[in-house]
């Protein structure tokens, strides 16, 4: 007799498949479940989205999605550390700054691991997590904050300008080791990008400046949140009661 088995429920690990496929999918995240410690990988590629909808072509990064995802990390007694990984060149200044805030604001070990480029927004991004890494082969740029469309040449607007370049760079210069005077010599290079202003920087010059706090790998990146994971005091006493 030939049994027809399309009518059985999905087995648990199964599910488990569909679901983690489906967290992927949809937020570009992943909770690592068989590993020495229970990790949530966040990506950031692409276009960190904000406020308008970026064509379907890019690839973005929804801050809509990461912020809320960050608050259920936060609170989830099962994580244990989060590995941020980051490909991204830029996009929208508020948005990258509050996932950014949110990051840096966050009592679960972080890191953070360059793979691809940490530009513009990114470098924000990048400094949020309590240890920065960055592959041999990837690169940042920092530059000015800049704006598109029509813009009123009246000081207001200077001013506003002025203030959202304020904030990135204290909070980069407060989350690394790179001093503000030096962080801002660099975003105002005038010899190095041929349409802008800015510096392109390799992972060892990200290193050497302070801005990242090491080079390394995927490897690297898991067993330095290895060790914070087992440094920290345990987040909540009664996990396993």
């Amino acid at each position: 007799m030939i049994s027809d088995n399309s009518q059985n429920p999905p087995s648990e690990d199964a599910e488990k498949q569909l679901d983690q496929a489906d967290l992927i999918e949809q937020t570009g995240s992943v909770r690592a479940q068989n590993a020495k410690h229970l990790i949530h990988c966040l990506t950031i590629i692409g276009q960190v989205e904000g406020h308008d909808v970026l064509p379907s072509q890019n690839k973005t990064t929804k801050y809509e999605h990461v912020m809320p995802a960050l608050v259920a990390i936060e609170q989830d007694r099962s994580i244990e550390g989060l590995l941020i990984l980051l490909n991204t060149v830029g996009g929208d200044v508020e948005a990258g700054l509050a996932i950014a805030e949110m990051i840096a604001g966050m009592e679960i070990p972080t890191v953070s691991l360059v793979v691809g480029g940490g530009h513009s927004i990114g470098v924000p991004l990048a400094v949020c997590a309590k240890r920065s890494m960055i592959v041999p082969s990837a690169s940042m740029t920092l530059h000015p904050v800049r704006t598109s469309g029509l813009v009123l040449g009246v000081p207001q607007t200077m001013a506003y300008l002025n203030q959202i370049q304020d904030r990135i760079t204290k909070f980069v210069s407060g989350n690394s080791r790179i001093p503000e005077e030096k962080l801002i010599a660099l975003m105002h290079n005038k010899d190095e990008l041929t349409t802008d202003l800015g510096t392109i920087l390799s992972g060892a010059e990200a290193v050497e400046l302070g801005l990242i706090d090491q080079v390394g790998s995927l490897r690297d990146a898991l067993k330095e949140l290895y060790d914070l994971i087992e440094k920290a005091p345990m987040r909540y006493p009664d996990r396993n009661s």
